[in-house]
């Protein structure tokens, strides 16, 4: 990853000189995460809070310093301000419920929930990140659609490193148990475990 970060730094340096091509560039890289990490938040109203997201994006680009990793979280933070303002003007909470098209493949983990999280469908990530807690959710969609590490994260979400380690790894923990739940194999009444019919 990290020559996409050197990458991403390079064109957002350029961005900053007012080239629009690296601009461009730039949108590219961060537009699918960011929109998976808004539509786990927002649901269907995601594109019209990563426009609003965008827009302060490049009205602030000048006034931004570091990395490819660090505008990654810089951009995720605004993105999460501008979906909290709106989550508060329509009056409801945060939602976990819809990553769509942009959670295709999650990472490999060393772990065996890493390893659950790699087989299931984006489909059943949405009904599974739905009955997590919004700060496990969001610790969940930054550190795997967004990819960034814990300490991105917490500055993303106000907290602590650790605390965002903490609520990733129950995430990822309630899913791998709720996968393995559905997993369990059903035994039918007829069955009995007896021996097989011939």
């Amino acid at each position: 990853m990290g020559g996409h970060e050197a990458e991403l730094g390079a064109a957002v340096r350029r961005a900053q000189l007012g080239d629009e091509v690296a601009f461009a560039q730039v949108y590219r890289s961060l537009q699918p995460g960011l929109l998976g990490f808004l539509r786990g938040l927002v649901g269907e109203d995601a594109e019209d809070v990563a426009a609003d997201a965008w827009l302060e994006i490049a009205r602030d680009l000048g006034r931004f310093r570091g990395d490819g990793d660090a505008f990654r979280g810089w951009s995720a933070t605004i993105a999460r301000h501008r979906a909290l303002d709106h989550l508060r003007r329509q009056r409801r909470r945060p939602r976990t419920t819809a990553i769509e098209d942009e959670v295709r493949e999650l990472p490999g983990r060393p772990d065996t929930v890493g390893a659950a999280l790699e087989a299931l469908s984006t489909a059943r990530i949405l009904a599974l990140l739905h009955g997590l807690p919004p700060d496990q959710a969001q610790a969940v969609l930054l550190r795997v659609v967004l990819g960034l590490d814990a300490s991105r994260s917490a500055r993303v979400l106000g907290k602590q490193p650790g605390a965002v380690r903490t609520a990733a790894h129950r995430g990822l923990r309630r899913l791998a148990e709720r996968l393995g739940e559905d997993a369990a194999p059903q035994r039918s009444p007829d069955s009995g475990g007896g021996p097989a019919a011939q």
